[in-house]
């Protein structure tokens, strides 16, 4: 058998008749963990600061969905650190299940005209927003972050 051939033999494992690559490097999963974080974080941090930009514009637009345009700064600020927390890997679970939350709610209130085609994708983007968050909710932070760091700090 040739190196070429055992190489390819070693780097994919056989189920089911199906050859699926296999993942030898432990930082990858870690490193998928951070940038899926920082994904999802990003969104937030720009609506902030949009909001922020266009202060009185979307104090009415919250005020035309019911929502006292006096929470304006309460939403901006929860944005924000909502963003920045899960970026970091800082309270994951609780941070993202929370935005998982604020995803849902803001789409049932904001996006319910599904009979227009840019609320209904913008009812959907914020359901697969809620979906990637519920996953960091479920599944934590990964090693890279202050979670990870923490726990591990606290087991010696």
């Amino acid at each position: 058998m040739s190196s070429s051939a055992i190489a390819t033999q070693n780097s994919v494992t056989t189920q089911n008749s199906i050859a699926t690559p296999q993942i030898s490097s432990a930082w990858l999963p870690a490193a998928a963990d951070l940038a899926g974080r920082i994904g999802l974080a990003v969104i937030f941090a720009l609506a902030a600061i949009n909001k922020i930009q266009y202060f009185d514009a979307n104090a009415a637009y919250m005020a035309s969905g019911g929502v006292p345009a006096a929470l304006l700064p309460l939403v901006i600020a929860f944005e924000l650190f909502g963003a920045l927390f899960v970026a970091a890997g800082l309270l994951t679970r609780t941070t993202a299940f929370a935005l998982a939350g604020f995803s849902l709610v803001t789409a049932a209130m904001f996006h319910n005209n599904l009979a227009d085609q840019i609320q209904f994708l913008m009812f959907f983007k914020n359901v697969a927003i809620a979906g990637g968050f519920l996953v960091v909710a479920a599944h934590g932070a990964g090693r890279f972050s202050i979670d990870s760091w923490r726990a591990t700090k606290a087991r010696r």
